[in-house]
């Protein structure tokens, strides 16, 4: 039996099972995308109804002229296609020094969103893009037929804007499976030797990103009767130096209704931040949610984060 993931955490450092202090707002926009990706853990498709409105939004924004210095992490879904994303980047140019948007790269080349890379370019936005492989089989495998090439050309625009060099262009790796991300400086220089060889493509930086045994990704995990191996997989690979890096520590995460959480992941699975009496605390609650010393809500999925290098929204954790 896998032992508890926070007793895990709590026998090497009891702050480790603590907030420590808040550095990033990461807003889900909702679970609308124009892919249904079989390891997403939010279960986003183009079916997705959970759309962020603009009260939340405007509560959001509020909070960041109340905190400079806190980074603004968008995702999904698939962020763009909240009717309201452009509102919502609009309104909070210059309120944060970071703003980070998650994209799929496709939906770049949506009817529609021919706006998009040049407005990414005018806000200054940081693009953190999905590319789960270099290779084409392997993208299509996981995300459906054509994402790779479109995924690629998507890239190639980028570039054009300037994305790679003076303005800041971060992939995402994810394993194809159930196994442990490799070496993210390994798999960084064989990313950046054959997407520039065969593509021409530049980028900055991969974020290694271990998947979570929720969602989509779960259920396949069950269809395969390889849930309890992954997890035991994960919890064999616990890293102690990665323990105490954990995101939930210094971010906090908004869902679509405005509802606070310590990662996307229990969001995902609908385990939110609560407050002394019990109740789930929301966007205007955050002051009380991100208090240095507040217990973090985490369980078994937690060990994705720390198996191997460890694993965040921002890559590995112990390089």
């Amino acid at each position: 039996m896998v032992a508890a993931f926070k007793e895990r955490l709590r026998q090497i450092n009891p702050g480790y099972v603590k907030f420590h202090t808040l550095q990033t707002l990461q807003l889900n926009l909702g679970d609308r995308c124009n892919l249904s990706c079989r390891h997403c853990h939010v279960g986003a498709s183009p079916r997705g109804e959970k759309v962020m409105g603009r009260e939340v939004m405007e509560t959001v924004a509020a909070l960041l002229t109340r905190r400079p210095g806190t980074i603004l992490d968008i995702t999904g879904g698939c962020p763009e296609l909240n009717p309201l994303f452009r509102h919502l980047v609009e309104m909070t140019a210059g309120l944060s020094p970071r703003r980070m948007v998650r994209s799929n790269l496709t939906v770049i080349d949506e009817p529609g969103m021919e706006w998009l890379t040049r407005f990414y370019r005018e806000q200054g936005l940081v693009i953190v893009a999905s590319l789960p492989c270099y290779q084409e089989e392997n993208v299509d495998r996981q995300r459906g037929g054509g994402v790779f090439g479109r995924s690629i050309a998507a890239l190639q625009q980028l570039n054009a804007m300037g994305y790679g060099k003076e303005l800041e262009l971060n992939l995402v790796y994810n394993p194809g499976g159930d196994f442990v991300a490799g070496s993210q400086r390994h798999l960084e220089a064989a990313y950046k030797k054959e997407l520039l060889e065969r593509y021409g493509i530049h980028f900055n930086n991969l974020f290694t990103i271990t998947n979570a045994p929720i969602g989509r990704f779960r259920e396949y995990l069950e269809a395969q009767g390889a849930y309890d191996r992954y997890l035991n997989q994960l919890a064999t690979r616990f890293n102690p130096d990665a323990a105490g890096n954990i995101m939930c520590r210094t971010l906090v995460s908004v869902d679509w209704k405005g509802f606070l959480y310590n990662c996307d992941f229990n969001q995902a699975i609908g385990l939110p931040i609560t407050g002394d009496d019990g109740s789930i605390l929301k966007i205007d609650d955050l002051e009380s949610a991100a208090r240095t010393g507040t217990d973090l809500f985490l369980a078994q999925h937690c060990y994705c984060c720390t198996a191997g290098e460890g694993s965040s929204c921002t890559g590995a954790l112990a390089v």
